[in-house]
């Protein structure tokens, strides 16, 4: 039986956009791989690793009847890549094996039952809901998701918080050394009340990586312990992460003593240069501040050493302060202001980046010896 007969892109674009929470290697060999759903002209594709769940529906697909089946997702989307790109594709269910035509290539894969395959329950009861659109949710991760841990024995700091109030929508992560936040307005939206959801990081990156810079309409719909995110034609379901953010509000520096505003971009590059002579376990740069004058410096174990100098506009205190030049980084990359604010009280503690005439957004440094 021909299940599935389409264009090779019309099946490939959905399958990318599900693929991405597939692991190569799992306990439960069918959550390796992806649900294929055939009803009338429209195929819907489901991929989950029990933590998240992503579903899409294409149409316009050709075949003989109706029918489901799993298939190994990588291996699937790695065969569709390889082929051109206006080949047309067949998919035919035999047995236990779907066979791939493609022109005069043919592939034989290994197949589970479709009835096999786990779904997440879908939460009843909502909270909330509220809409913007993804070029703003976009902008909201870009500004924070660099400073989430990656594999901290405090598994609330391996996500995002996401904080709902009123008519704002705050994000903040942390990793324990350094804190991004960023907000937005809620607009024409009814005042919700407070929520706090931390969201795990592959479900972060995983929106990061599909959400587009326009301004269609993404819907996030929250409960107590999952959040579901609708834009396009992708319906994503993730699990929360249950534990307590720490307290965002006491670690951003609510007075400074001294503070430097330069442009970005030369700040920027100067710190990538300094970068290539970091200590690669630390990567500690040392910054010395004085009267018109930004200094960065750096020394590794082979005693090279690199120093850069910034003209700046500054006649505060003099300070001499190391930093992990990686934080610093992500912050420059991931920000795209042309000026940036950097205020300090002293060499021992955590200093704060902002943009100059926006309150919406905040970078907190902890200060490292070298």
């Amino acid at each position: 039986m021909v299940l599935i007969k389409t264009q090779r892109d019309m099946l490939l674009s959905p399958l990318q956009s599900v693929s991405g929470i597939v692991e190569k290697k799992h306990t439960l060999p069918i959550l390796s791989n992806v649900l294929l759903e055939k009803k009338d002209d429209s195929l819907t594709l489901l991929a989950t690793d029990i933590e998240i769940q992503i579903t899409t529906t294409t149409t316009g697909t050709q075949g003989d009847g109706d029918g489901a089946v799993t298939v190994a997702a990588r291996k699937l989307q790695d065969i569709l890549r390889s082929l051109p790109d206006n080949a047309e594709v067949s998919l035919n269910l035999e047995e236990k094996r779907l066979l791939l035509k493609a022109g005069k290539s043919r592939f034989a894969l290994q197949t589970l039952p479709a009835q096999d395959f786990p779904r997440m329950v879908i939460a009843e009861t909502s909270q909330g809901k509220i809409t913007v659109t993804q070029k703003q949710f976009r902008q909201l991760l870009s500004k924070t998701q660099f400073a989430m841990a990656a594999q901290d024995v405090r598994y609330y700091l391996n996500g995002l918080l996401l904080l709902v109030d009123g008519n704002q929508l705050r994000a903040v992560a942390t990793d324990g050394h350094r804190l991004a936040y960023a907000s937005m307005e809620l607009e024409n939206q009814a005042d919700l009340p407070r929520q706090e959801l931390i969201l795990p990081r592959k479900t972060v990156l995983e929106l990061n990586r599909l959400l587009s810079d326009s301004d269609e309409a993404l819907t996030i719909q929250m409960a107590s312990n999952q959040i579901q995110f609708e834009f396009g034609s992708i319906h994503l379901v993730s699990k929360l992460i249950d534990g307590k953010f720490p307290d965002y509000e006491r670690v951003v520096p609510t007075s400074l003593k001294n503070s430097v505003t330069m442009n970005r971009s030369a700040l920027l590059q100067s710190m990538v240069r300094a970068a290539i002579l970091t200590n690669e376990k630390f990567r500690g740069v040392r910054l010395i501040l004085s009267t018109g004058s930004l200094k960065i410096m750096a020394a590794n174990a082979e005693q090279e050493e690199a120093q850069e100098e910034i003209e700046v506009d500054y006649s505060g205190d003099s300070i001499d302060v190391g930093f992990n030049v990686g934080y610093i980084l992500d912050v420059l990359n991931n920000t795209s202001s042309e000026m940036i604010e950097w205020g300090f009280n002293d060499a021992g503690s955590s200093s704060l980046l902002t943009i100059p005439g926006n309150d919406r957004f905040k970078y907190v440094v902890m200060p490292m010896r070298i």
